[in-house]
């Protein structure tokens, strides 16, 4: 056990490290602080950049930047949905835990056997994406990087204006892919097997989908009718666009969020904090645990204003959640709270500026990729000393390696025999 969680966090280090080379020998980016921090946001699918001109890098240079993104993710898709369950230290092992002995016995006893189900997944949603973009009038290039980026939830794009500057069919499909690559891949899995039924029944799948829905339709009537040079269809378009990628940790961006009314910007900010789902390549604190956070809080709710004795369990999927994952979850929610506020505390040292902190480790944690501040979706990360980089991608990793794994390694017991 003690192995697996210093493998599962040493793997993420050793491939930054080794991924700096290809930034370091071409003179892409010559600094090895700025080369790993590009690296390492681009493994842990994050996506915020110190790139300024993205535009000049060589092709080969574009195509490893978005397979780091494409490499990081089939790893973590494996990670939390084939080995972290077993480990008890990701939100997928509610799913686990509650879906029917069926659903189990088929997709988690085997690790191979996921794996495999997951890749297959994995690389048929790139290779349709690749296609559908290519069509659509990207080059095969662009399609590709583009794809790999997606399908990981990533972020990192060949032009310095990110999406923007394609056509809104171009807009469109991303945000269809982005919002596939945002549900548990067990999902697809079911999907794949035509098991629908099952699928359409997680609770997570039905509010995740609302969520976007809920959110998309509040940003574009705000846009529609407080910019009124934008059409209803922009507005629509970039409203679901945005709040897809964010939601999703994927990082893309067709319009600077930061000049949108204020209510805009503070769903923006909330999409930021609530996450993907589980079982997923995107980040955050994950859809499944404010689920349960919810439902807890209403039992406690019902039970302190109710004259009857009778405990109240939480059900997740008509299955009822044992307590020790209800605390589990809960733990961990507080821990990420705190961590993002002190995180933020920390990162004042460097910037003096409440926003940009906060949006830098919020997106760092979350694995977005743009923040808030100068660090928002037209501007880099590039400005900052090289103090708060390694800062930033210490919280990529334990963002991304669902906290405990991390931090699991900084406890003296974990140490002892």
């Amino acid at each position: 056990m003690r192995e697996s969680f210093i493998i599962v966090t040493l793997a993420w280090v050793v491939m930054a490290l080794v991924g700096t080379l290809p930034y370091l020998l071409t003179g892409s980016i010559p600094n090895f602080t700025n080369a790993f921090f590009e690296s390492i946001s681009g493994f842990t699918t994050t996506g915020s950049s110190i790139l300024a001109d993205i535009e000049a890098l060589p092709k080969s240079v574009l195509f490893w930047r978005a397979e780091t993104h494409w490499i990081g993710g089939m790893g973590i898709i494996v990670l939390v949905v084939a080995i972290m369950p077993f480990l008890k230290i990701n939100g997928i092992y509610l799913f686990y835990s509650e879906v029917s002995s069926v659903a189990t016995e088929k997709v988690s006893t085997r690790i191979r056997k996921v794996a495999r189900q997951l890749w297959l997944i994995y690389m048929g949603l790139t290779f349709a994406e690749t296609i559908i973009l290519w069509i659509g009038g990207m080059s095969l290039f662009d399609a590709i990087c583009h794809s790999f980026a997606t399908i990981a939830t990533g972020g990192f794009s060949t032009k310095n204006d990110s999406l923007a500057g394609f056509s809104p069919f171009i807009q469109y499909t991303v945000t269809f892919f982005m919002l596939l690559s945002g549900i548990n891949f067990i999902v697809h899995v079911f999907w794949l097997r035509g098991d629908f039924k099952t699928a359409f029944k997680n609770e997570e799948l039905r509010l995740y989908l609302k969520i976007i829905l809920a959110a998309g339709s509040i940003i574009t009537f705000s846009l529609f009718f407080q910019h009124h040079e934008m059409g209803f269809e922009p507005a629509f378009r970039h409203a679901f666009f945005q709040v897809v990628s964010i939601l999703t940790a994927t990082g893309f961006a067709t319009s600077d969020y930061l000049q949108w009314p204020l209510q805009s910007i503070g769903i923006i900010a909330m999409l930021m904090l609530i996450g993907a789902s589980s079982g997923s390549t995107g980040g955050g604190v994950k859809v499944i645990r404010h689920l349960v956070v919810f439902k807890r809080i209403r039992t406690l709710y019902k039970e302190y204003f109710s004259s009857s004795t009778v405990v109240r369990v939480v059900h997740y999927n008509k299955n009822v959640v044992r307590p020790e994952l209800i605390n589990r979850v809960f733990t961990f929610v507080v821990f990420y709270y705190l961590i993002l506020i002190v995180g933020t505390m920390i990162m004042m040292l460097w910037t003096n500026d409440l926003k940009t902190s906060f949006g830098a480790v919020a997106t760092s944690m979350a694995g977005i990729g743009p923040g808030f501040g100068s660090v928002g979706p037209v501007s880099n990360f590039l400005h900052l000393p090289a103090g708060a980089k390694y800062f930033l991608t210490a919280l990529m990793v334990i963002g991304r390696l669902e906290i405990y794994s991390v931090l699991v390694l900084f406890t003296p017991s974990f140490w002892l025999d």
